[in-house]
């Protein structure tokens, strides 16, 4: 007998069963555990002490009564119905849950077996229920099948009425019922009656629905009043534009716009393009006035035509430090200013133009660094370009250099009065004297030689000429008046763009004219924003900047170009035509100018560098690019399929890995995400910050890439003693290995004297009866050839390879 079982007949829970057992020192498992009978008698006979049900399983016969209880504590409705014929003999009846509704009667009483009490039939009933037999075994009643739904039904129909019933029992509780010493004659309890339940009336028919179709017809009433469309006058468009598009710029419903242009006979979906045409007549139909985003960019962008001189006030003057580099720039600058910018540079060269300022006398003065290595000709043609004064910084012991004849030129193209200062005086190789020759000959005559140009003899190192310089440049400022109206709307160069993680896009901008505050809407080449914040050199936020002021501006919707002019516009949407315009025009002008690359190089001869530049300023990218182009040769092209500021991200090592590219970091850094994804995607990236480096790293890459010569290397000959026709496969060669190896699958001549007769492959290598790889001097095997069978004794076979060497 089963734990499940036994506490079924006990009255019990399987749980309180497997307690007593625990108690009774019998260990089980689960309520499926079968029992021996030595185990079921232990737990029946301490039921019984403890006051269950007895252990005993059979009963001797009792007077009938009509509330059997069930293992479970409840208690068996027995009706009849009174038309019903007897039946003969009883059947058994499974058990019904007293909270079931009562169903059909029954002529026998239900016979339920039970350990303390015996079940006995119901009192009303008309006959003498059925004796048992004193010795009979307890009956096992078969499990008990809940009644379908469809019963249900049909019990409720053929329902008796309450006064038929002769007895309705309500559930005990469900604890194991005390034992009975006696059977006594139940006294039928007065039927309750059956709780009516009220249910709340049905809701008239299709009300919803009625309720749908008035809501319906009163927004159709109310619609015309609510939705009174206002047409703009006037809207700017750039070219195509859809039609989803062209209805939002309207402010009309897709709908509107697709039956007017049906009226047209134009069947148009609302992604689908339409011409300038179109728009222009469509638009025109609902009265308004079209724009092209050219003409509106064009009026923006025009200056006003007031003298410039109006409402001018002297400004602070912009000097550009220009030179060769590693001549001393930046360190002049450290004590002009008594800061440490040049310890801050990657290899103590300048590798960004910054801007900062100085009070000299009271007098505010503007400087400008640029950096002087031979990538960064932007950066100095930029510099030149914003400044008011240049001063040239010549070391004296190295002289007149390449960059410092470039800068000489930059200065003279933008016009700006040049000063000289000769650098490193204290060095003991110093030639000052040199220099001024030197400057001499490209027409930079000293003062002191008669000439009209500035020339001071200073050191940076030590501080001497410093304070003569600055003299000078102040006088020097005077004698050209620099001024400027801060009335008018803001206008600068942009002089570095970064991208801030936690401030989005920052560009450093020296602002020429206007006074430039928070919240003017600026466009800056093809981005434009509004204004969020001003920060000047130190990192401290101003709420307006006025004319020769260097500044950090932040809230621009992307990066802009180094060089790009900064102005103030009216209105936003002014701010964004004008952005687009020139995306527009500058996308038109690199389509037209691209070259038709396949048509000038085959596929298969073209061999190219891609690669993906990122770096930590708008001018560094700008140097890279320039330098990198100057790197291409004949053989092999370099291509750059992206450039922009800021880290390194996920975005750019699928790009690498999808192009075959990689990626080079200019003074950033990846994180370790990057890291892990361009391992797994196999994406190289090479990162630098000293920018010669750069350039001689990736001059390298690109000499390896140049076509690799081919170089034949004999791998081995072999002698044809005997030949053999094999069926379907054709003629076989018996060789003997002379010299070196026969390798299966490598190149193959056939050499019959001293001609090549055959040259291909060798397709099968056998030695015996086995295939082998390879064979070598001294041995014997058979060799097939690709597609040739007339081989001959005496013939030698020479296998070979084709290896590429670097060029």
């Amino acid at each position: 007998m089963r734990v499940h079982e036994l506490a079924k007949d006990l009255g019990l829970s399987s749980k309180e069963l497997i307690d007593l057992l625990a108690r009774l020192k019998v260990s089980v498992k689960s309520h499926s555990s079968s029992l021996d009978e030595s185990t079921v008698r232990r737990a029946r006979e301490q039921v019984a002490a403890r006051g269950g049900k007895a252990a005993a399983p059979a009963a001797p016969a009792a007077p009938p009564r009509a509330d059997v209880k069930t293992p479970t504590g409840e208690r068996i409705i027995s009706i009849r119905k009174i038309a019903a014929p007897p039946v003969e003999p009883p059947a058994e009846v499974p058990a019904v849950p007293a909270l079931r509704a009562a169903g059909t009667p029954e002529t026998a009483p239900v016979e339920q077996p039970a350990a303390g009490a015996p079940a006995a039939p119901a009192p009303t009933a008309p006959k003498a229920p059925p004796k048992l037999g004193e010795a009979a075994p307890p009956i096992r009643i078969a499990p008990v099948k809940p009644p379908s739904r469809e019963a249900a039904r049909e019990a409720t129909r053929e329902a008796v009425p309450p006064e038929e019933i002769s007895q309705i029992f309500e559930p005990t509780d469900r604890q194991a019922p005390p034992p009975v010493s006696a059977p006594r004659p139940a006294k039928p309890p007065e039927a309750p009656k059956r709780p009516e339940r009220r249910l709340p009336p049905p809701p008239p028919p299709r009300r919803f629905h009625a309720e749908r179709r008035t809501r319906r017809a009163e927004r159709k009433v109310e619609a015309p009043a609510e939705t009174t469309v206002v047409l703009p006058t006037e809207i700017t468009l750039s070219g195509p534009v859809a039609v989803g598009d062209l209805a939002a710029r309207l402010g009309l419903s897709v709908g509107d716009v697709v039956r007017k242009l049906l009226e047209f006979g134009i069947l148009a979906g609302v992604n689908q393009q339409l011409s300038e045409d179109v728009v222009l007549r469509t638009a025109e139909s609902f009265g308004v006035t079209v724009r092209k985003l050219a003409a509106v960019a064009k009026e923006a962008v025009k200056r006003p035509t007031a003298p410039a001189e109006e409402g001018a006030v002297p400004r602070a003057p912009v000097v550009t430090v220009m030179g060769h580099v590693d001549h001393g720039k930046t360190s002049l600058l450290d004590a002009i200013r008594t800061t440490t910018v040049a310890a801050q540079e990657f290899g103590g060269i300048t590798q960004h133009i910054g801007a900062s300022t100085v009070q000299v006398d009271g007098r505010k003065v503007v400087f400008i660094d640029t950096p002087g290595h031979e990538a960064f000709t932007a950066l100095r043609a930029r510099g030149a370009q914003v400044t008011d004064i240049a001063v040239l910084v010549v070391a004296a012991d190295d002289g007149v250099m390449p960059q410092t004849i470039e800068a000489i030129n930059h200065a003279r193209a933008a016009g700006v009065p040049i000063i000289v200062a000769v650098n490193k005086v204290d060095l003991p190789q110093a030639n000052p004297d040199r220099v001024k020759q030197q400057l001499s000959d490209l027409g930079l005559a000293p003062e002191q030689w008669g000439g009209d140009t500035v020339t001071v003899e200073v050191s940076a190192r030590q501080g001497t000429g410093l304070k003569e310089l600055l003299e000078l440049i102040l006088l020097v400022a005077d004698l050209h008046e620099v001024r400027a109206n801060p009335d008018k709307p803001a206008r600068g160069t942009v002089l570095e763009a970064r991208l801030d993680r936690g401030r989005g896009p920052a560009a450093t901008v020296l602002v020429q004219e206007g006074t430039l505050r928070i919240g003017d809407v600026v466009v800056a080449g093809e981005t434009w924003g509004r204004v969020r914040a001003l920060l000047d050199e130190r990192g401290q936020r101003l709420g307006a900047a006025g004319p020769a002021t260097p500044l950090e501006v932040l809230g621009l919707e992307s990066l802009p170009n180094a060089g790009d002019v900064l102005e103030v516009t009216r209105d936003e949407k002014l701010a964004r035509a004008v952005a687009e315009e020139r995306l527009e025009r500058r996308r038109t002008a690199e389509a037209a100018a691209r070259p038709a690359v396949l048509e000038e190089h085959p596929v298969e001869e073209a061999r190219e560098l891609r690669l993906i530049v990122k770096a930590d300023v708008h001018g560094s990218v700008e140097a890279l690019q320039q330098a990198l182009g100057r790197l291409e040769t004949p053989d092999v092209s370099l291509v750059i399929l992206h450039a922009a500021v800021g880290p390194m991200s996920e975005s750019d090592v699928m790009l690498a890995a999808a192009s075959r590219a990689s990626i080079v970091g200019f003074n950033v850094r990846p994180e370790a995400a990057v890291r892990r994804l361009a391992e797994q995607e196999n994406v190289e990236i090479r990162l630098y910050r000293i920018i010669y480096e750069a350039l001689d790293d990736l001059s390298n890459v690109l000499r390896g890439l140049r076509p690799p010569k081919e170089q034949e290397v004999v791998l081995g000959q072999a002698e044809v003693r005997q030949t053999f026709s094999i069926p379907k496969i054709g003629t076989i060669a018996g060789s003997y290995v002379t010299s070196g190896r026969i390798v299966r699958g490598a190149a193959a001549r056939l050499l019959r004297e001293g001609a090549v007769v055959y040259q291909g492959a060798i397709s099968s290598l056998r030695r015996f009866k086995d295939d082998v790889r390879e064979v070598t001097e001294g041995f014997e095997c058979g060799i097939g050839l690709e597609r040739f069978q007339d081989v001959k004794v005496g013939d030698i076979i020479e296998a070979y390879e084709v290896q590429e060497v670097p060029a």
